[in-house]
């Protein structure tokens, strides 16, 4: 329970995250800077302001040197803790052996061991970090040949999102030698399907099943062109449409004119992505038997397991190969047990930030009566050609619900800077920051008619670096005379702005990341934090 601050002021409090909206250097590659954003521009220089650390340690990943994202953005943001996070989780559990002793592991290879079976592996191939790591795979390959597995088929996609927009050769070459390396009589290993993971696969929230369908026919059924190697598809798909690695279409490699890796009856499957949102609707496809979102055509008898277990209310998958982190006492939890109304709204491409990801990764209410979640759904086009997305509606729906009066705490995510921004295509970004500035200014006018106390922020960088910048010079860097678009998030800091034009408290600088926002909200709300939870960023006057 909370303990109440005497004296305190009875005031709503809303949370705006600006997601993918970091704060960076103003060069060339800055489309935050580059859009004109007279609110955004006038809360910075007129309002009290600090940043915080939103990647590497201060949310949870192994290290500085890796990249924030917005599923751990947010279990920061909503549990006011740092919990060691999915790669770090999965790192060590392969270094130490425990992934291997598994329940899950051992079934999943016991299985084509009985069944003279075929060990597929199929998720994010790249180093990125942020879903996935080919250092997760690699260990996985070599154990299951150790461990006496004869055929292993890889079903690859392609990033350029958590990485460079055009590495896919990168990785895929020394990865084939790697599987070279491992080739011999008495195992057989191969690529065997393969796309771009913004074209198959890996849908989220249900926004685009067609995707998941589309990488059931390529991996599963073995349905779609065919190639000889990934390799040669990468280079003709390139050659035919300019795609970036994200949008490649997907492949199937054939030999003799026959797929050499389908998904059959009484194969094994591990999806090695550790990040729980786009994992989640294909690990259904391959789990539920009254599944109705596409016609499957098969759907093969398989050992499947998820790195992680995606969904924990759910369990979604039924088997995995790590415990994801166990997130308790959360801002949404402990609110809940003070019967404070609560307000959570997006569209759909962050609807499950605000809700799933900010109570550490629950799905579903702590208390129907006092907590309302809204989903304004999303558009299924390229974000880059409607770069506003569905601001102006989340702005409308939240400014109706906090006129009714009913809640004491709301949260609003605007994707914007994180969806547009990882198009690479830098002056739709400029769009989408203008967009969002023309919305942030109706939020607080009704925010401030309303006396609420408002904490804008965001979970990670992305719009503020649209090319990859050289960290020597800080110029852009060139190839063949164009700037190298970046469509990963950054590792710059976020702002966090006090908007309160009657405030009670002051704030204190210091080194913070996005965990100190919890502590500060209950502040707000007129409580003492718990003492489980990083410090507040405000003191009372």
């Amino acid at each position: 329970m909370l303990k109440k601050l005497q004296n305190a002021k009875q005031r709503p409090v809303a949370v705006i995250v600006m997601d993918g909206v970091g704060i960076a250097k103003q060069n060339k590659a800055n489309a935050i800077y580059y859009a004109n954003t007279p609110t955004l521009d006038m809360l910075m220089e007129k309002y009290p302001m600090t940043t915080l650390k939103a990647h590497g340690t201060a949310v949870g990943l192994p290290s500085d040197d890796d990249m924030g994202n917005s599923e751990v953005g947010h279990n920061a943001l909503g549990a006011g803790q740092v919990f060691a996070q999915g790669a770090k989780l999965v790192s060590t559990s392969i270094e130490n052996g425990t992934m291997f002793e598994s329940d899950s592991w051992k079934e999943v290879v016991g299985n084509v061991k009985n069944n003279s079976s075929v060990l597929h592996f199929l998720g994010l191939f790249s180093d990125g970090n942020v879903h996935s790591n080919i250092s997760h795979l690699m260990p996985m390959i070599e154990k299951a040949k150790n461990q006496g597995v004869s055929k292993v088929r890889i079903h690859i996609l392609f990033d350029g999102r958590d990485v460079g927009e055009r590495s896919a050769l990168e990785y895929l070459n020394p990865f084939e030698d790697f599987l070279s390396s491992l080739r011999c009589d008495t195992f057989d290993v191969k690529i065997a399907s393969g796309g771009g993971r913004m074209n198959i696969t890996m849908d989220r929230y249900g926004a685009n099943w067609e995707m998941v369908h589309k990488g059931w026919k390529i991996h599963v059924l073995g349905e779609g062109r065919q190639f000889e190697s990934a390799k040669d598809a990468v280079e003709t798909y390139r050659n035919e449409l300019n795609c970036i690695d994200q949008d490649l279409p997907g492949f199937v490699i054939c030999e003799n004119g026959a797929p050499v890796g389908t998904i059959n009856d009484g194969d094994s499957v591990v999806f090695y992505n550790f990040r729980g949102d786009r994992s989640i609707e294909i690990s259904i496809a391959f789990e539920d038997e009254n599944f109705d979102k596409f016609d499957r055509v098969r759907f093969p008898k398989v050992v499947y397991a998820g790195m992680l277990e995606y969904d924990g209310d759910l369990h979604i998958p039924s088997r995995y190969l790590v415990s994801p982190p166990v997130i308790t006492g959360t801002l949404g939890e402990y609110l809940a047990q003070e019967k404070i109304p609560q307000l959570a709204i997006s569209e759909t491409q962050k609807y499950g930030h605000v809700t799933y990801f900010w109570n550490g990764n629950k799905s579903g209410k702590y208390d129907e009566e006092t907590e309302e979640y809204i989903e304004i759904k999303s558009d299924v086009v390229p974000f880059e050609q409607r770069p506003w997305m569905k601001c102006a509606e989340i702005t409308d729906r939240f400014i109706e619900e906090l006129e009714s009066g009913k809640y004491r705490f709301l949260r609003v995510n605007f994707p914007n800077g994180d969806m547009v921004g990882h198009t690479g295509n830098f002056d739709a970004t400029v769009v989408s920051m203008e967009a969002l500035d023309l919305c942030l200014k109706r939020l607080i006018d009704a925010l401030d008619k309303a006396g609420a106390a408002v904490i804008i922020t965001a979970d990670h960088g992305n719009a503020d670096e649209m090319y990859e910048v050289d960290k020597k010079t800080g110029e852009c860097k060139v190839k063949n005379g164009v700037a190298v678009a970046k469509t990963s998030h950054t590792l710059n800091p976020v702002p966090c702005i006090f908007y309160d034009n009657n405030p009670d408290y002051k704030v204190v600088q210091g080194q913070y990341g996005l965990a100190n926002v919890a502590a500060t909200v209950v502040n707000l709300l007129g409580y003492e934090a718990p003492e489980i939870w990083e410090k507040s960023m405000i003191e009372f006057n």
